[in-house]
């Protein structure tokens, strides 16, 4: 009896260690999407989501050298965002977290600006806490 009750403890015990690192990853970034900027860009490069996503700040990541003017995000209510960037990103730089008021759904994003060569990826983040 011993020997069952000692396995079965370790086990719940194991599946509530799963469960409690699951949820300290949800504080972490997640990726929003990823989309390329052409060299001349008098259009947005669109990001839809298929699932609205929860966030309270967004963030670039540069995959290329870039200049990326702003960025409008659409959210499950139908409200949308216009942040303003009108920056230079180098390959592999990032800029500061913008926050939202608070966690917002995040339904569709829409990036305006240039890239420096032919074409420049770039990824958007969310922050989730």
């Amino acid at each position: 009896m011993n020997i069952k009750t000692l396995v079965t403890s370790l086990v719940i015990g194991a599946s509530l260690f799963g469960a409690t690192t699951t949820m300290a990853q949800a504080d972490e970034r997640i990726t929003l999407g990823r989309t390329i900027l052409l060299e001349v860009g008098n259009h947005a490069a669109k990001i839809p989501l298929l699932v609205c996503r929860k966030a309270n700040a967004i963030k670039v990541k540069a995959e290329r050298d870039l200049r990326i003017e702003h960025m409008v995000i659409k959210f499950r209510n139908g409200e949308t965002k216009r942040i303003n960037f009108y920056r230079d990103l180098k390959k592999g730089q990032e800029t500061k977290w913008r926050p939202f008021a608070y966690q917002r759904c995040v339904k569709n994003i829409e990036v305006y600006g240039n890239s420096e060569g032919t074409r420049a990826g770039l990824k958007v983040y969310g922050n989730q806490k």
